[in-house]
């Protein structure tokens, strides 16, 4: 008897062994089901549809925004508006005109717009950051915005019904990236959002084909930004980012002057860069002229290395500005103010996949 209860309790411990080893097993393998399953959500689509989101009534989706925020779009929108000339040309790019309810005023100018035959198309124009009222009165079924945007306007429109899309300020080219695919999502147009990026790619990869012959010697001048707003050009804003595309270097982040941080006249004289771009629109009756021409009317920036040797430029605002698609366009434009007009274009180059 002593020895059956010996092998009994042998075989006891044995299979209970078996059966922590069994366990540990299932849970390796539900571990195992999670990681995979974790890694399909991390892939799916910003979109959110019925097919994977039952409780959305028909055609209805979701997407998140920039904020974080989830915003549920009723249909596919038809009468778009944005707060932004960058968000602008991103729908423009992406859709057909009769698709946007309003557009901003000076897009309709050909003087002051690369897209003017699209926006004209527009039933309607509005003012940059317009009122509640001004959007709540176009009835739009989409506003999509920047994030500097006070939210409580946004929050105002969201009250009113009014699905709003916040996107992040484009400071880099790959930014710009990510802002098409939000918006394209928020449209509906996922499709199209890649069809657009893939575009933009491959005007820049064949820019930088023709950059590649620029002679070394003529690359890595440093080059300084005056423009209108004060605290722009520095490291981290989207002129830094197309003045390194275009080969150069930007002398107010050599400087330690970062995007936010507006630069005093003797940090800019102390800079000494060998190009200063002033943003021009060949309008004498704009802000942007008269800013630029009353900066460097200035006796202390005369022994500047950039005024001795007359390499004062005067890229063309709409392109250097730019923070949609069409940045490949302001990269260009750099291109031009410092190897001369083998990177001449024409005002009104647009890049769009809209059918």
């Amino acid at each position: 008897m002593k020895m059956f209860t010996g092998w009994l309790r042998k075989r006891c411990i044995a299979f209970f062994r078996l059966g922590r080893g069994l366990a540990l097993v299932g849970l390796l393998l539900l571990s195992l089901f999670a990681v995979a399953c974790g890694n399909e959500t991390a892939k799916a689509p910003n979109a959110e549809t019925k097919a994977n989101k039952p409780d959305l009534p028909p055609g209805a989706y979701e997407i998140v925004d920039a904020r974080g925020d989830t915003v549920r779009i009723p249909a596919i929108p038809k009468r778009v508006l944005t707060f932004t000339t960058g968000a602008d040309e991103i729908v423009l790019g992406l859709v057909k005109p009769d698709r946007m309810i309003a557009v901003n005023q000076d897009f309709v100018d050909p003087g002051h717009s690369n897209v003017a035959a699209l926006a004209k198309q527009v039933p309607n124009t509005i003012e940059r950051n317009p009122t509640v009222e001004r959007v709540a009165a176009l009835q739009p079924d989409l506003v999509i915005v920047q994030d500097w945007i006070a939210m409580d306007k946004v929050q105002s429109l969201r009250d009113l019904g009014i699905p709003v899309v916040v996107s992040r300020t484009p400071r880099s080219i790959d930014d710009v990236r990510t802002t098409i695919h939000l918006i394209a999502d928020s449209l509906g147009e996922t499709k199209r959002g890649d069809d657009l990026v893939a575009l933009m790619d491959k005007e820049l990869i064949a820019l930088q084909a023709r950059l590649n012959e620029v002679p070394l010697k003529e690359k890595g001048k440093t080059v300084a930004l005056v423009s209108i707003m004060p605290a722009y050009g520095g490291a981290g804003s989207m002129f830094d980012d197309v003045i390194r595309a275009a080969g150069a270097q930007n002398a107010k982040a050599l400087a330690g002057n970062r995007q936010g941080q507006a630069m005093t006249k003797e940090q800019f004289v102390a800079c000494d860069p060998d190009y200063i771009f002033l943003p021009s629109y060949n309008d004498p009756r704009t802000k942007e002229e008269t800013y630029g021409a009353e900066y460097m009317n200035d006796p202390s920036l005369s022994g500047m290395k950039a005024v001795r040797e007359n390499h004062l430029r005067y890229p063309w605002a709409r392109y250097i500005y730019n923070i949609s698609q069409n940045v490949v366009f302001g990269v260009q434009e750099a291109a031009r103010m410092l190897y001369g007009e083998a990177f001449a274009q024409p005002p009104d180059r647009h890049l769009t996949v809209a059918e």
